[in-house]
C-alpha cells in the first residue's frame, strides 16, 4: 500500500491537489472519497475534472447519483463518472441503476459516500480520506492496488507553497 498525507490550508490547496491528481490519473481507476459533509470531496473532484479539461459546471450528483464527464487523460479521451451515493437507500439501487457497467478499464470512477454502496461496489484503487482540520483539511490517499499505487507514485504535489 502506498500512502500520501498532507494538510491543506485552504480551498486553493484542495484545488491544487485535485489538479496534481488529474495529472496522475489513468483510465480504469476507482477512487473512493471518504469524509463528512463539507470536507471537500466535491471540491477535490471538481478540481480534478477541470484540470483534466472539463470546462463546464461540476456539482455533486446528490440527486442523480451519477454524473458523467468526458475529459482527456494522458492525451486520450476518457469518461469520468462522479458518483455521490449519499441519498442512495440501499446497495441494490446501485445495481438496479446499472452502475457496475461503468467500472471498466476505460473509465475512471470517483465515488463519494462509498460506504452506502457496500458490499456491491467494486473495490477501490485509491481511498481518499478528507477531514476538516482548523481552517483547512487533512487528506490521506491510500493506494490499494497496483494501479492505485502507480497513480500515487506519479503524484507530484507540494501542499501550501
Amino acid at each position: 500500500m502506498q500512502n500520501f498525507k498532507a494538510h491543506l490550508n485552504d480551498e486553493a490547496a484542495t484545488a491544487a491537489l485535485g489538479t496534481a491528481m488529474a495529472a496522475a490519473l489513468a483510465p480504469g481507476l476507482t477512487i473512493y472519497l471518504h469524509g463528512d459533509l463539507g470536507t471537500g470531496k466535491t471540491a477535490l473532484t471538481r478540481a480534478m475534472l477541470h484540470a483534466a479539461g472539463h470546462a463546464g459546471n461540476v456539482k455533486s450528483p446528490t440527486y442523480t447519483l451519477a454524473e458523467p464527464y468526458s475529459v482527456v487523460i494522458a492525451g486520450r479521451p476518457v469518461e469520468v463518472i462522479h458518483f455521490d451515493l449519499y441519498r442512495m437507500g440501499s446497495p441494490e439501487e446501485f445495481l438496479d441503476a446499472g452502475f457496475r457497467e461503468y467500472f471498466n478499464a476505460d473509465t475512471i470512477c470517483i465515488i463519494e459516500w462509498p460506504e452506502k454502496g457496500e458490499p456491491v461496489l467494486p473495490p477501490p484503487d485509491i481511498n481518499a480520506y478528507l477531514q476538516v482540520s482548523g481552517t483547512g483539511r487533512d487528506v490521506e490517499l491510500q493506494g490499494l492496488s497496483d494501479q492505485g499505487i502507480q497513480c500515487l507514485d506519479r503524484l507530484k504535489f507540494a501542499p501550501n507553497l
